[in-house]
């Protein structure tokens, strides 16, 4: 079980909070890494005597810049940008951009740093980076959305290229938004380079699976650890924070899988659905007409939307926190043990607090953080580079079997690296290790970097 920081790492976190004040989501993602590395640098001094662990805290660069740009009623707005090149050890900076009001730099590089983590698992040549603004697309226009995309990517673009950095879609970033992006970029650069996104559209270079990858991988890889447990997911109860992309198709996997998804969610509240949930109707409610939850319960007889509480309130055997960083508290993870939880696998980037996280493990719950659990979203981003790069196109179901055995390989992994410090069973400690020791590996190979 994960704990506390060793005190041989104690200086590197202090060293953190000093020169990042004010960015708590930051510090608890290098706290959460810090806490598993103590068996690692007793095992591999030179880790410390490289100082390995503070190059990694430090990203190697941070960009913020103004986008202006002109809404329909011809007035000027003002947001802020920001892309945190974390670490191009494995490959070039690959992460996610997030349009969303709450943005902040802190929130960039909390993301950035999981990032290179997670990329490190999957096992393919990429770094880790993110990005994002604190412009919020909702009830903006598509010609809004375009003029804000387009000064955006104005400035962005620079800083962006196949070998260099490649972004993708977060929250508040889908297809609408990565096509204005690649238009801009294209128009900027006079260059039709694919692989400098992805997330893409089908027809100008775009990967299948890829819109299911974060969500079906979540569930791949919490299949496995079910698996491992000599447990299965078919017939299981399971409950998905979310209505999003990852939410939606993690509830398509646990249905192709045999579990029955019975409650999801968004910011104004959550709907349970005993029968289980109608992913056509959230498709249409979400995708299609861009309604709130409550939208679900008014078309779906027998369904009730419940806008007090939470959503882990709903008894489940499996939990799949889907929507965003610390949505799931020490409180929440309580009621889920009460209720019977046996799997929480992240599906969203840090979803549980780590009081929660201390919940699921001293209950012996299986817990599969993010940086493993949701690999899959990066690892096709991945797949559709290669694509890119050989002027090639998948079938679904070639890319989803990709997906299905890079997550495999992600647990086995994980497992691997926690049972030989000792620690089995656990996730936490197995996916920082791994991840880390790959990282810093690489890193001491190219020299002081």
């Amino acid at each position: 079980m994960t704990g506390t920081i060793d005190p041989a790492l104690q200086h590197v976190y202090d060293a953190v909070l000093r020169r990042n004040p004010g960015e708590s989501e930051f510090h608890q993602a290098v706290e959460e890494v810090l806490a598993s590395l103590g068996p690692v640098v007793r095992r591999h001094p030179h880790y410390l005597a490289e100082r390995v662990i503070e190059r990694i805290c430090e990203p190697e660069r941070q960009i913020i810049f103004r986008v202006p740009w002109t809404d329909d009623a011809g007035q000027v707005q003002i947001n802020r940008g920001f892309r945190v090149q974390y670490s191009s050890v494995l490959g070039p900076y690959k992460g996610g951009m997030r349009f969303h009001p709450s943005v902040l730099l802190g929130t960039v590089k909390f993301l950035g740093f999981e990032q290179i983590f997670k990329n490190a698992l999957t096992g393919m040549p990429i770094g880790g980076g993110k990005g994002g603004a604190d412009f919020d697309p909702k009830g903006r226009s598509d010609g809004e959305v375009m003029r804000f995309c387009q000064s955006l990517m104005t400035e962005l673009f620079r800083h962006l290229g196949e070998y260099t950095d490649v972004p993708a879609g977060d929250i508040g970033v889908g297809a609408r938004e990565i096509g204005y992006l690649f238009g801009q970029y294209k128009k900027m650069t006079n260059r039709y380079e694919a692989g400098v996104l992805t997330g893409k559209g089908l027809a100008w270079g775009g990967s299948r699976a890829r819109t299911e990858a974060t969500g079906y991988g979540t569930v791949y890889f919490a299949d496995q650890m079910a698996q491992h447990a000599g447990q299965r997911l078919d017939g299981t109860r399971v409950v998905v924070s979310g209505s999003g992309n990852v939410a939606i198709y993690a509830m398509e996997k646990v249905a192709e899988l045999g579990g029955l998804v019975v409650a999801c969610s968004d910011s104004s509240g959550y709907v349970v659905d005993e029968a289980g949930i109608d992913l056509e109707l959230v498709k249409e409610v979400k995708e299609e007409r861009r309604e709130r939850i409550r939208a679900y319960a008014d078309r779906r007889p027998g369904a009730r939307f419940v806008s007090q509480g939470t959503i882990w309130d709903v008894p489940a055997e499996v939990a799949l926190p889907c929507a965003t960083q610390n949505e799931l508290d020490e409180a929440a993870a309580g009621t889920l043990v009460t209720n019977g939880v046996e799997i929480v696998a992240e599906g969203a980037n840090m979803p549980c607090t780590p009081g929660a996280v201390r919940v699921f493990q001293e209950a012996g719950v299986l817990f599969g953080p993010g940086k493993a659990a949701n690999a899959g979203g990066v690892a096709t981003s991945a797949l559709e580079m290669q694509q890119n790069a050989s002027r090639d196109s998948w079938s679904f179901e070639h890319t989803d079997a990709r997906l299905g055995e890079i997550m495999r390989n992600i647990h086995e992994r994980v497992v691997t690296t926690a049972e030989d410090y000792g620690r089995p069973g656990d996730y936490v400690f197995g996916a920082n290790a791994s991840g880390f020791t790959q990282v810093a590996d690489a890193m001491l190979a190219l020299g002081v970097i």
